[in-house]
Protein backbone atom coordinates (compact mmCIF):
# COMPACT_ATOMS: atom_id res chain seq x y z
CA UNK A 1 0.00 0.00 0.00
CA UNK A 2 1.14 3.76 -1.02
CA UNK A 3 0.86 5.87 1.61
CA UNK A 4 1.11 9.63 0.75
CA UNK A 5 1.88 10.93 4.52
CA UNK A 6 4.78 8.52 5.18
CA UNK A 7 6.51 10.13 1.72
CA UNK A 8 6.61 13.47 3.68
CA UNK A 9 9.71 14.16 5.57
CA UNK A 10 9.40 13.25 9.28
CA UNK A 11 6.76 11.61 9.39
CA UNK A 12 7.09 7.94 10.13
CA UNK A 13 4.87 4.80 10.78
CA UNK A 14 2.88 6.09 13.88
CA UNK A 15 3.04 9.37 13.32
CA UNK A 16 1.00 8.39 9.60
CA UNK A 17 -1.49 5.96 12.08
CA UNK A 18 -2.29 8.06 14.07
CA UNK A 19 -2.80 10.72 11.68
CA UNK A 20 -5.10 7.99 9.30
CA UNK A 21 -7.04 7.06 12.50
CA UNK A 22 -7.77 10.99 13.14
CA UNK A 23 -8.78 11.43 9.18
CA UNK A 24 -6.10 12.72 8.04
CA UNK A 25 -5.39 10.53 5.00
CA UNK A 26 -3.19 12.86 3.19
CA UNK A 27 -0.75 15.61 2.14
CA UNK A 28 -3.76 17.63 0.74
CA UNK A 29 -5.73 17.07 4.48
CA UNK A 30 -2.60 17.86 6.19
CA UNK A 31 -1.93 21.20 4.32
CA UNK A 32 -6.07 22.01 4.97
CA UNK A 33 -5.70 21.25 8.44
CA UNK A 34 -1.80 23.01 9.20
CA UNK A 35 0.23 21.62 11.71
CA UNK A 36 -1.59 23.08 14.65
CA UNK A 37 -5.24 21.78 13.70
CA UNK A 38 -3.80 18.30 12.36
CA UNK A 39 -1.62 18.21 15.66
CA UNK A 40 -5.06 18.88 17.95
CA UNK A 41 -7.09 16.49 15.54
CA UNK A 42 -4.42 13.69 16.93
CA UNK A 43 -4.31 14.80 20.89
CA UNK A 44 -8.44 14.50 20.49
CA UNK A 45 -8.15 11.15 19.79
CA UNK A 46 -6.60 10.33 22.46
CA UNK A 47 -2.93 9.46 21.14
CA UNK A 48 0.23 10.53 23.25
CA UNK A 49 1.69 12.53 21.11
CA UNK A 50 4.52 15.35 21.92
CA UNK A 51 5.20 18.71 20.84
CA UNK A 52 7.99 16.80 18.64
CA UNK A 53 4.78 16.03 16.18
CA UNK A 54 3.43 19.16 16.09
CA UNK A 55 6.90 20.36 14.83
CA UNK A 56 6.95 17.27 12.34
CA UNK A 57 4.03 18.23 10.69
CA UNK A 58 4.92 21.68 10.15
CA UNK A 59 8.69 20.53 8.99
CA UNK A 60 6.66 18.11 6.53
CA UNK A 61 4.37 21.07 5.26
CA UNK A 62 7.59 22.95 4.69
CA UNK A 63 9.93 19.81 3.47
CA UNK A 64 12.87 20.71 6.05
CA UNK A 65 13.38 18.61 9.21
CA UNK A 66 11.65 19.53 12.34
CA UNK A 67 14.61 19.84 14.23
CA UNK A 68 16.01 22.59 11.54
CA UNK A 69 12.86 24.61 12.77
CA UNK A 70 13.93 27.83 14.33
CA UNK A 71 12.99 28.31 18.00
CA UNK A 72 11.06 31.32 17.28
CA UNK A 73 9.01 29.07 14.41
CA UNK A 74 8.33 26.76 17.27
CA UNK A 75 7.41 29.20 19.86
CA UNK A 76 4.79 30.32 17.21
CA UNK A 77 3.71 27.26 16.51
CA UNK A 78 3.27 26.35 20.63
CA UNK A 79 1.61 30.05 20.95
CA UNK A 80 -0.84 29.22 18.14
CA UNK A 81 -1.63 25.84 20.45
CA UNK A 82 -2.32 27.97 23.26
CA UNK A 83 -4.25 30.14 21.89
CA UNK A 84 -6.81 27.77 19.84
CA UNK A 85 -6.37 25.91 23.47
CA UNK A 86 -7.49 29.09 25.32
CA UNK A 87 -10.68 30.13 22.85
CA UNK A 88 -12.20 26.87 22.77
CA UNK A 89 -12.36 27.14 26.46
CA UNK A 90 -14.43 30.60 26.45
Amino acid sequence: MNDELLELKNLGKTSAQWLHASGIHNASDLRRLGAVDAYRAVKARGFRASKVLLYAIEGALMDVNWNELPPAHKAELNGLLDSVAAHNKS
